[in-house]
């Protein structure tokens, strides 16, 4: 599998909201690496970013950025819907590709992408990018150093009101549209919390789900439960409801074991709490200004033959595979 040698220079497809803070400014803090061209549908919003992230080039088709010569990395940033598509065309100009989490659609489309890099040779990523932020990394290290003793149960809940504070919003509200996001705001939040269960616990032996559109407020679901069986035994239990009170929201992990218990959030907080006999102890972790800032460098070293895939896509079809279990397809 190809590596390339010198500057990874990246090209954007789809600079809009997750690029201004979370992940489009990294590309120019890390060794090695440079955002050279964005690429947006609307070209003047695409022109807006480029100036204000001093970007050299944009464009508002897809193919003419992934055509571009100096561009030799690829990070899709647009909705799961034309994932595959652009993985696909990028794998096919020979150059590697970072993509946005949800993978794709479903499961059948994210085998399709490991199809294209086998068959063009070429690297993919998946942006799962809370394995780089020290509070998962914190969490990993306790449970695999016995700090909780013996891991027996996952308790996950995410509850939040219809007009959800971690959801970004925009003004065609994609992320509810099945046919776009490939479900409905549990495809947008889930992907980066079973990765990470997958990241600790590995591949689940079983999983159980069902979605519900108890609202009918839109026509994806707003309430789903998963039910999983990792090795060890250990069971996780996970509900995710976009139709309560605000007053009920909740953005909560526990991961308890029998000597003790961890708790924390995924989306609101950078505290873990661990539980045990000789107390309670609070963990302050902090997250960096630019979220994806560590996955990034991660996946810079990896395409440049450096390090290990931070995450790839036959890691990401097991997540996928959960998500569809969850919506019975």
């Amino acid at each position: 599998m190809r590596s390339i040698t010198g500057t990874i220079h990246w090209g954007i497809i789809g600079c809009g909201d997750v690029c201004e803070v979370k992940s489009g400014p990294a590309f120019n803090k890390v060794s090695h690496s440079r955002l050279a061209a964005v690429m947006r549908r609307d070209l003047s919003k695409a022109e807006d970013y480029a100036k204000r992230h001093q970007v050299s080039k944009f464009y508002s088709d897809a193919d003419a950025l992934i055509n571009d010569a100096e561009v030799n990395a690829i990070y899709i940033a647009t909705p799961p819907s034309s994932h595959e598509a652009y993985t696909q065309a990028a794998l096919k100009a020979g150059k590697p590709v970072y993509v946005e989490k949800p993978v794709t659609l479903d499961a059948a489309s994210c085998e399709r992408m490991i199809g294209y890099a086998r068959e063009y040779n070429n690297k993919v990523s998946v942006a799962h990018y809370r394995r780089g932020l020290p509070l998962f990394r914190k969490v990993k290290e306790l449970i695999h150093e016995g700090a909780i003793g013996q891991a027996r149960l996952v308790t996950l809940r995410t509850l939040q009101p219809p007009a959800s504070k971690i959801v970004t919003q925009t003004r065609d509200n994609w992320r509810i549209k099945p046919e776009i996001s490939g479900g409905g705001l549990f495809h947008d939040l889930s992907p980066h919390q079973l990765d990470i269960l997958y990241w600790i616990f590995g591949k689940p032996r079983e999983v159980y789900g069902r979605s519900l559109n108890q609202s009918k407020q839109y026509e994806a679901p707003d309430f789903t439960m998963v039910e999983a069986v990792y090795d060890q035994h250990v069971a996780m239990n996970g509900v995710w409801a976009f139709n309560v009170s605000e007053k009920a929201t909740e953005d909560l992990c526990e991961i308890i074991g029998d000597k003790g218990k961890l708790q924390f959030s995924f989306f609101r907080q950078s505290t873990i709490t661990l539980v045990t006999d000789a107390g309670t102890e609070s963990l302050e972790m902090e997250y960096p200004v630019n979220i994806q800032h560590p996955m990034i460098e991660a996946v810079t070293k990896f395409f440049r033959g450096e390090g290990p895939n931070p995450c790839s896509l036959e890691e990401a079809l097991e997540v996928m595979k959960m998500m569809d279990q969850a919506s019975k397809r």
